[in-house]
C-alpha cells in the first residue's frame, strides 16, 4: 500500500485460517534445522505467496462480475453484493500485505491498486468531467484515482450511506473501468510469481543463482522478516498514527466503507500466518518452528505480542475514522498502537537478529 502524505506534498510509501488435517507439515522436534530452513521456503512459495496471490486474483474475478450485475441492474441487492465482494477482495489483499516484497514492490503493483488517502476532490472532478472513462484513461490516472479506494468511494459515497438509485452513469463508468484495471493488476501479481509468468517463486528456490538478487538462503528469509516488520511499521506507525494524531478521518486508509479496523488487523492477521506458516487454509512450516528449534523462549514471545496485537482491535468499537475523535476509543487506539509497536521492535530486532545468526548460508 502506498499512503501520501498530503501535509507534504510528497509521498511516502508505506511499506485465523484453518489447517487442513492432510496437508501438516512435519512438526517433529527432531527435524533437522537445514531441513525446515528449506521447507520454510518452499511452503511460503507453494503454501503462502502463489496461494495468496491466486486467492486474490479469484476474488477480484468475482467482484468484477458483480460489478458488471451492478452496471445491468442498479439495485440494493446488487449494491450489497459487490460491496461484499470489495470487503472478501479486500481482506486477502490486506493479509497479503503481510509479505510485501517481490513483483507487487519492484512493479508498482502495490501503489497503482491501494494508494490512499484519497482526495474527495479530485475523484468529484473525474465524476464531474466528460471526458472518456475507460481502462485507457483510467491507466493514465495519478495513482490515488486507481484502484480499491476509488471504488470504495463509489459503492458507500462520502458518507457511507450509498443507495443504488444514486448511481450516475459517470460513476458507473467509473467502477467498471476501474474493476477492469484492478482485476488486471490482480492477474499480473497471480502471474508474477508462476514458471508460466514472471516465476518469481523461483528467485527464493535457488538463491546463489547466477544474477538473482537473493545470494543465500538468509536473503530470502531477511525479506519475509522485513516484510512482517515493515507491515507492523506500516499500520502502528502510519495507518494508524497519522490520523490518528492529525484527529483526521479523511486519512484513514478505508474511510467511507468503514473497513479501516479491520483492513489493519488483517494486516496483522497476515504478517502472523507467514511466521506460523498458516494461509488461507494452507499449512506448511512456519518461522515459528525454526525459532522454537533454537530459542523457545523468543518463539513465546514473538507468538504471544502477535496475539496481543490482533486482539487489541477487539477493543476499538468504532469504525477508526470516528474512533480518532472520541476520547475514550482513542485510548484502545493508542493501547492498540502500543502493542504493534512493541511486535514490531522484536521482529526488526530479535527476530532478525535471530536469522543472521542460525542462517549463515
Amino acid at each position: 500500500m502506498k499512503y501520501i502524505k498530503s501535509a507534504l506534498l510528497g509521498i511516502v510509501v508505506i511499506g485465523a485460517v484453518s489447517c487442513s488435517k492432510s496437508d501438516k507439515p512435519d512438526t517433529n522436534p527432531t527435524t533437522d534445522f537445514n531441513t525446515l530452513k528449506t521447507s520454510f521456503i518452499t511452503d511460503f512459495v507453494s503454501k503462502t505467496a502463489i496461494p495468496g496471490y491466486n486467492d486474490l486474483q479469484t476474488k477480484a474475478g468475482t467482484f468484477a462480475d458483480k460489478v458488471t450485475i451492478l452496471k445491468a441492474t442498479p439495485n440494493e441487492t446488487n449494491l450489497a453484493a459487490a460491496k461484499l465482494a470489495w470487503q472478501n477482495m479486500r481482506s486477502t489483499w490486506e493479509q497479503c500485505e503481510g509479505f510485501l516484497f517481490g513483483p507487487v514492490e519492484d512493479d508498482d503493483l502495490d501503489p497503482t491498486m491501494d494508494t490512499w488517502p484519497v482526495d474527495q476532490n479530485e475523484l468529484d472532478s473525474v465524476l464531474t468531467g466528460t471526458g472518456k472513462l475507460g481502462v485507457e484513461e483510467i491507466q493514465q490516472l495519478t495513482f490515488s484515482l486507481r484502484g480499491y479506494h476509488p471504488i470504495e468511494y463509489i459503492l458507500w459515497g462520502a458518507d457511507g450511506k450509498r443507495k443504488a438509485a444514486d448511481l450516475t452513469a459517470r460513476e458507473i463508468d467509473y467502477i467498471v473501468a476501474l474493476t477492469t484495471d484492478l482485476k488486471n493488476i490482480c492477474d499480473k501479481l497471480a502471474t508474477s510469481w508462476i514458471p508460466s509468468g514472471g516465476n518469481y517463486a523461483n528467485k527464493l528456490l535457488t538463491p546463489g543463482a547466477a544474477g538473482n538478487v537473493y545470494k543465500k538462503k538468509q536473503d530470502v528469509f531477511i525479506a519475509v522478516v522485513d516484510g512482517m516488520s515493515d507491515i507492523c511499521d506500516e499500520v502502528g506507525g502510519g495507518k494508524m498514527k497519522e490520523p490518528f494524531d492529525l484527529k483526521d478521518g479523511t486519512k484513514v486508509e478505508s474511510p467511507f466503507s468503514g473497513n479501516s479496523i479491520t483492513d489493519f488487523k488483517n494486516n496483522l492477521i497476515g504478517a502472523y500466518n507467514v511466521y506460523t506458516g498458516n494461509f488461507l487454509g494452507n499449512k506448511g512450516v512456519g518461522l515459528d518452528q525454526l525459532v522454537s528449534a533454537k530459542n523457545a523462549a523468543l518463539n513465546k514471545t514473538i507468538t504471544e505480542k502477535f496475539q496481543a496485537a490482533i486482539a487489541s482491535f477487539d477493543a476499538i468499537t468504532l469504525p477508526y475514522e470516528k474512533a480518532i475523535l472520541d476520547n475514550g476509543q482513542r485510548v484502545q487506539a493508542q493501547n492498540t498502537m502500543n502493542a504493534i509497536n512493541a511486535l514490531q521492535v522484536v521482529l526488526s530486532g530479535d527476530l532478525k537478529d535471530f536469522v543472521v545468526k542460525n542462517i549463515t548460508d
